[in-house]
């Protein structure tokens, strides 16, 4: 397929880094990678993308890649940037797909530009922090449970850590990913992490972290502080999808993602892991989307 590569400016004098692929006059999917993730093509996503007609359009989040850093930055700035970014690519609506640590700025993205995201899909998809009802860390493999009680004490105490394990990650091949994940991979994910799949996240993990760890530990702060944005503007607009073998972000994510916005589409996959869906459900999850779409133009904001 073929693949084209940009620095778009945005009106603040910053840059986002774009990968996009299929018909430029595609409905866009907007792609939002896990925590951390660089711009490489997933090829699941992208073959079920161009089957549907969709333009497959991958942002790296400030920190990432190319794109400029921004400290302090909240989950909720990521839906200006993808407005900027569609406007250069002449795009006008949009859905929304985010995985793990994309899965909220998926749904930032449905919340805050209502009439442009038709609508968001977060897999695997973290839950805020501090809310009633969830324990944060419960179930989480140690590393994560290590990684993000770092990010409640600030960027200082965060930065060292996500440093160590980034040199873990700098020549990560397909055959050692799953290794490399450690206590944060099920038995579900060991299954789907083999041959091309393992070796496109291996290389999404070097390229997450060739430019610095930035755009990492922004994230992990962003996770665990005000996401600055109501979930209750994506009332029938949002799919949760979360596997109960997932031991990066637990099952009671889901479920409390599930149980806390209005008029969700909830997939609540028992057997799933972290990193199934991507492999095993991917079809289901885009068309889930698109009928998503159908009913919101049907019933605009």
């Amino acid at each position: 397929m073929r693949i084209e590569r940009q620095l778009i400016a945005l009106p603040d004098g910053r840059e986002i880094d774009v990968l996009t692929t299929g018909p430029e006059d595609g409905l866009p999917l907007v792609v939002h990678g896990g925590t951390p993730s660089g711009l490489v093509v997933g090829t699941e996503i992208a073959v079920a993308a161009r089957e549907r007609g969709l333009r497959y359009v991958l942002t790296a989040r400030p920190g990432y890649e190319g794109s400029t850093p921004r400290p302090g930055r909240q989950v909720r700035d990521v839906a200006a940037d993808v407005a900027a970014v569609l406007d250069a690519l002449g795009a006008g609506t949009f859905v929304s797909i985010g995985m793990s640590g994309g899965g909220p700025h998926s749904l930032a993205c449905a919340a805050l530009l209502p009439g442009q995201c038709l609508a968001a899909a977060s897999v695997a998809g973290v839950a805020p922090y501090r809310v009633d009802g969830l324990d944060f860390l419960a179930g989480m493999g140690p590393e994560n449970v290590t990684e993000f009680g770092l990010a409640l004490q600030g960027a200082a105490a965060l930065t060292p850590y996500v440093e160590k394990q980034a040199e873990s990650l700098r020549e990560v091949t397909g055959e050692q990913i799953a290794a490399a994940l450690g206590g944060l991979i099920s038995g579900a994910d060991a299954g789907v992490l083999t041959g091309e799949f393992a070796a496109e996240v291996a290389a999404s993990c070097r390229a997450a972290v060739r430019e610095g760890i930035a755009g990492w530990r922004d994230d992990d702060l962003a996770f665990t502080a005000d996401w600055g944005f109501s979930l209750d503007a994506l009332d029938g607009r949002a799919a949760i999808w979360q596997g109960d073998q997932d031991r990066m972000v637990p099952f009671a994510h889901g479920q409390w993602l599930a149980a806390h916005i209005p008029g969700a589409r909830v997939h609540l996959e028992p057997g799933a892991g972290h990193l199934t869906m991507v492999v095993t459900a991917i079809d289901r999850i885009l068309d889930d989307l698109l009928d998503a779409a159908d009913q919101a133009r049907a019933t605009p904001p």
